[in-house]
Order: C-alpha cells, then sequence, then structure tokens
C-alpha cells in the first residue's frame, strides 16, 4: 500500500468521523496551544528582566545608600560614619583603577507641580555622567550637562510619566515645573523606561518614568535632605571598562568604604551584570517548568489518540481482515493506522500553533504581560504533537496488523 494512498485513507477517516476527530484533537490542541503560550510569557519576562538591568548598565558597578531605621542611623552616626557623600566618590575615582565614568545622585521624593496639577515623583540630583552610564534616552531637549553642573543651573530633565501628567498636550522643554519652593526650566524629556516593579538590593522599586532629573550641584544647594541623618548622596553608579571585572572592583570598593565609614556597612553594593546572570538562569528554570507543565497536555492528548485509535481497530476489524486477504502486508496496515494517528496529531498541532499565538497575542493586549512569541517555541510544540501522534498510534497500529485474517474476516 502506497504512502499517498495511506494519507488519502486517514484524511478520509477523519472527514467521516469529524466530530470524534475533532474531540480526540482537542488534547493536541490544548497542548501546543499551553506550550506556546507558557514559552512566550517566559520570554516575554526574560525580556522585560534584560531591559530592566539594562536601564542599570551592566557593566556598572551601584554602591548604594543602605535602608535603615532612625536609631540605626543614629547609632552609624555615633560611630563617625556620615554615610555616602561626594567625598567617597572622589576617593573611589582616584583608588580604584579601571574606572571609565562615574556618577553621584542624591534623592528625594516630593511633588512636582505646573500650573493646576500636581504629580509625586523622586527628584534626583545627578552628574553629568549619568546619561551615557545608563541606557536612557531622549525624546526631547538636552540632558544636564557639564555648564549646568558647574554653573548649579535651575533646570531638569522630565521622565516621561511626569511629562505626560503635567504637560498631556503641550511639549514641556522650555516651561518651568515648581518643586518645593524651586522653579526650574524643563530642558529635556526622557524617552518612557521600563517599569522597575521589582527590589533589587537597596533599590526601591518604582517606576522610572515619574523620576526628575536636575544639576547634583543645584539639589545640594537648594533641596533639604529628607532625613537630617541620611547621607549626602544616595547612590555612586561606576562604570568598570571589562566586564569581566567587574567582582574583583566591587571588592576593592567595599574595602575603601568600609575603611572610610570606620567599619561601618551602612552602604549596599549591587553588580546588576551579575543580578542579571541569576536572573537569566532562573528564568530559563521557569521556561522549563512551565513548558514541561504544558507538555503534559499533549501526553493526555496522545492518550486519547490511542483509545480512539484502538476503538478505531474494533470497529475496522472486518476491513482489516478483507485487506489482509487480498494480499496487504502487516506493514501496510501498519501505516494506515499510524498515518491517521499522525493525521490527527498534525491537524490538531496546526490549530494548536493558531490558537497558541493567538492566546499570546491576546495576553499581551489585554493584560500587562509581556509576551513574546520565538520560532523555537512554535517548533517545539508542533514537533512534540507529531511524536505524540507517531508514539501513542503505534499500539493500536500494531494491534491491527497482528490480527489474523481469517478471525478478521468471520468478526462482526
Amino acid at each position: 500500500m502506497q504512502v499517498e494512498e495511506n494519507i488519502r485513507l486517514a484524511i478520509r477517516g477523519l472527514a467521516d468521523h469529524k466530530f470524534r476527530s475533532f474531540l480526540t484533537m482537542l488534547g493536541i490542541i490544548f497542548g501546543v496551544a499551553s506550550v506556546i503560550a507558557m514559552l512566550s510569557i517566559g520570554e516575554g519576562a526574560k525580556r522585560e528582566a534584560i531591559a530592566k538591568y539594562q536601564d542599570l548598565g551592566v557593566n556598572n558597578i551601584i554602591v548604594r545608600e543602605k535602608k535603615m531605621t532612625d536609631a540605626e542611623l543614629e547609632e552609624v552616626r555615633a560611630k563617625f560614619s556620615q554615610g555616602l557623600s561626594i567625598r567617597d566618590a572622589g576617593v573611589l575615582r582616584d583608588i580604584v583603577p579601571g574606572i571609565v565614568r562615574m556618577a553621584s545622585q542624591a534623592e528625594i521624593n516630593t511633588d512636582v507641580r505646573y500650573a493646576d496639577k500636581s504629580v509625586k515623583s523622586t527628584v534626583i540630583g545627578i552628574t553629568p555622567d549619568f546619561l551615557s552610564m545608563m541606557n536612557y534616552r531622549l525624546r526631547d531637549g538636552e540632558f544636564i550637562t557639564e555648564e549646568h553642573y558647574e554653573y548649579r543651573s535651575k533646570v531638569c530633565v522630565l521622565g516621561a510619566g511626569v511629562a505626560a501628567s503635567l504637560y498631556p498636550k503641550e511639549n514641556p522643554v522650555g516651561k518651568m515645573v515648581k518643586i518645593e519652593d524651586q522653579w526650574l526650566e524643563v530642558v529635556g524629556l526622557l524617552e518612557s523606561k521600563t517599569l522597575f516593579t521589582e527590589t533589587v538590593g537597596e533599590l526601591a522599586a518604582r517606576d522610572l518614568n515619574t523620576d526628575v532629573y536636575v544639576p547634583l550641584s543645584t539639589f545640594l544647594g537648594r533641596f533639604s535632605r529628607e532625613n537630617i541623618l541620611s547621607s549626602q548622596i544616595q547612590q555612586i553608579t561606576v562604570q568598570v571598562e571589562n566586564s569581566g571585572r567587574l567582582v574583583e572592583v566591587s571588592r576593592l570598593i567595599h574595602e575603601i568604604l568600609k575603611r572610610h565609614h570606620f567599619n561601618n556597612e551602612d552602604y549596599s553594593i549591587i553588580i546588576p551584570f551579575e543580578l542579571l546572570k541569576q536572573e537569566e538562569k532562573e528564568r530559563q528554570i521557569y521556561n522549563f517548568l512551565l513548558g514541561a507543565i504544558a507538555a503534559i497536555s499533549l501526553i493526555v492528548g496522545g492518550i486519547g489518540i490511542m483509545n480512539i485509535m484502538l476503538a478505531t481497530v474494533m470497529e475496522r476489524t472486518r476491513e482489516i481482515g478483507i485487506r489482509r486477504a487480498i494480499g496487504a502486508r502487516k506493514a501496510d496496515i501498519m501505516s494506515q493506522f499510524v498515518s491517521e494517528a499522525v493525521a490527527i496529531s498534525i491537524t490538531g498541532g496546526i490549530i494548536g500553533v493558531l490558537v497558541g499565538v493567538t492566546l499570546s497575542l491576546t495576553v499581551s493586549l489585554f493584560t500587562d504581560v509581556s509576551t513574546y512569541i520565538r520560532l523555537y517555541s512554535i517548533l517545539i510544540a508542533f514537533a512534540f504533537s507529531v511524536i505524540v501522534g507517531i508514539s501513542f498510534g503505534y499500539l493500536p497500529a500494531k494491534n491491527a496488523a497482528n490480527l489474523k485474517p481469517v478471525d478478521s474476516i468471520r468478526y462482526e
């Protein structure tokens, strides 16, 4: 019996029992769709994580003021540590080899106002190297320059969220905003950033789009600290030339600061690159587990195929006997029934791919969950569905091929 005839018979068998065939395919359809949807959700989460850590700079080392209670701060200050300062940044720049750039920043949480509008924001005083060290992009205007920093200019750069709230229908560049009792000119507008929805070390979870940036010199001269015991600055970001030396440089930074802070570890050292590698490992495990759970549906679908094919063999026992009597070989009978099982799995796989892609796009469109469909996830899901069809179709096909022609013809 030719392969073409087997395929034709398989398709005709599906057509003759449309509803039963569809019910048999459901397990395959749901399985393939689940694998694609789960893997696309995992891939979307991975890309969000990568974007998040790129915002911190993968070649950067972040020294961050440690969060403490007032009592803990009083104890540390009593031991002569004044917390992170511009002096610390200068010492690190002078002593630590391999530093390309360095940016210091101070922060306060306050209201930013324009006309009758007000928005809660994190106002960040930064040095001019900040933009070149981070994965930030300007939508309009300019960023804080050396001239702004040197002359303590009353200027600021707005995050996309602040601009959208205060200036919904106009360009904010050139306008004025009020922060505390200070009026500042808006000189730049940033592109929208990835939402920072998790806490990484001492980095507080927040929406980066609500940040407002001002020259650090202006910040220190015109804005008061939220807590008189807090550090002069909240963060020092160090960019090194070689990512392979990040851990080594971070250890040196830790030893230098430990001495300058009189053995008070009132700071944390965060390495985004190391966090990114750890996140990628966790995401790989996460994706594997998601795919494995979804693949169970395919196994269930395969069991359904086997059950239906066993029933089909029983129904067509007389037909099998006649074909064997007129010269069909065991291999021909096996090929026929395996072809039917594969036809079911392939058809279910194609429908499952369409359902999975549609489901992934729908989830991304109507929820806050990001999805990203990779070609390999479609190929894996579809190939697995075909393997399931062959594997679970083999036993019924073997049973059909082993039927004795005489007994089969006499079967009622």
